[in-house]
């Protein structure tokens, strides 16, 4: 498990966290190119989380029929050219195309749907929750390590050479490709399955409520994440208080408060994992999403200060992607191994279609009334929900023919 582990938390470290950062762009970017108007560019990162779900159920579907690695070689594909069309665009369509599409696809190829899909069928059935945590929390180390090298590149460079260099970061995924194996005989090959039987698995999937709120809750999920990590940069910098910061410093602070989500969230995986062995996982999910809540509520509530955005950054860290392992091995349970590309893919479409809303929302919002406080109070609501849906997920097998 040791290779397959490192490999797969280089790959995520790296995919996770370089698109973490476009939120630390979007002002620079937009002022050059669109004249200030952020809403151009926050429909381009709509449009990859978008992608990004549209697309995992499709690369998913690739990796149980031809083979993970192959999958992961299309998507650090896509991923490197996405980077380098947003880096030298100048439209809102090569941006649309760069950043949205391109990087979309990239990152549905390189990122928790398929690394975790191999881990979980590499993993001992009793340790799949412990070794999906670990893989995921290696993952965050992106998050805290790339905001802060694209916070240091933007007071040195542009936002074009910024981008550039984030794309040759990409470049070690290729050496780690080689080591994603469910089966050190067969190369990870062995799982292809039919696709016919592969689209009757996803119908029978979505006839089981605990499918369905498990897609409810992710969705959620996914409108949190997609907000806070593509506007939070820019909230830190317009509504942060009781600092001498510059505006060009307090985006950087925001940058780093999103390295602070990164570093907690190891913490928070990690921890999830091993209540997971302890208590019922939905049980668990709901916890997180009803604290979630909680977070954010006391976040809005006060005055937002350099402090109080490295509390809320830790608080919400803790409880980021701990939602990510828990989710993949409630698949797994009900479902087995075999299929879990393709049914967390679907998963994982909900959970981007909630971050497309999420991001786009915030950005069209702000631009016609120069706030997030919306977009904070349905956050608010949606963690409520998610909380109460969880609490009627039911952790034990649904299809035992599947679970071979």
């Amino acid at each position: 498990m040791l290779p397959v582990i490192l490999a797969g938390g280089v790959i995520l470290a790296l995919a996770f966290g370089v698109r973490s950062v476009f939120g630390g762009i979007v002002e620079p970017l937009s002022n050059d190119l669109f004249s200030g108007r952020i809403e151009i560019f926050s429909l381009s990162i709509a449009i990859q989380n978008l992608v990004w779900g549209l697309a995992q159920p499709v690369f998913g579907m690739i990796a149980d029929r031809y083979g993970d690695r192959r999958a992961l070689w299309i998507g650090l594909g896509f991923y490197t050219l996405g980077m380098v069309v947003c880096a030298l665009g100048t439209t809102p369509l090569a941006q649309h195309l760069g950043a949205g599409l391109l990087v979309g696809m990239g990152i549905s190829g390189t990122a928790f749907g398929i690394v975790l899909a191999v881990v979980g069928r590499a993993a001992p059935v009793e340790k799949r929750s412990l070794y999906l945590g670990i893989a995921s929390a290696l993952g965050s180390a992106g998050q805290v390590v790339v905001p802060l090298v694209a916070a240091w590149l933007i007071e040195w460079l542009d936002w074009r050479l910024t981008i550039l260099v984030l794309a040759a970061m990409l470049a070690p995924m290729a050496l780690c490709i080689p080591y994603l194996r469910a089966d050190a005989d067969s190369g990870g090959e062995s799982h292809r399955i039919d696709p016919s039987a592969l689209v009757g698995t996803a119908v029978s999937a979505f006839r089981h409520p605990g499918f369905l709120f498990l897609n409810a809750g992710f969705f959620v999920c996914g409108f949190h994440l997609g907000f806070i990590t593509a506007h939070l940069p820019n909230y830190v910098e317009h509504f942060c208080t009781g600092t001498s910061m510059s505006p060009e410093e307090l985006r950087a602070f925001g940058l780093k408060a999103l390295s602070m989500v990164g570093l907690a969230n190891i913490l928070g995986t990690i921890l999830a994992s091993q209540l997971s062995m302890i208590f019922p996982k939905p049980y668990i999910l709901s916890a997180i999403y009803a604290l979630r809540t909680l977070v954010i509520l006391s976040f809005i509530s006060q005055p937002v200060t350099p402090p109080s955005v490295m509390i809320f950054a830790f608080g919400m860290g803790v409880l980021w992607l701990s939602t990510l392992p828990l989710t993949s091995a409630l698949v797994l349970t009900m479902f087995g191994p075999r299929v879990m590309g393709t049914l967390f893919g679907l998963v994982f479409l909900s959970h981007q279609l909630g971050s497309f809303l999420g991001v786009w929302l915030a950005g069209d919002w702000y631009d016609y009334y120069g706030n997030y406080a919306l977009i904070w109070r349905v956050s608010i609501l949606l963690g409520l929900l998610s909380a109460v849906l969880h609490l009627f997920v039911r952790d034990r097998p649904l299809t035992p023919g599947l679970a071979t």
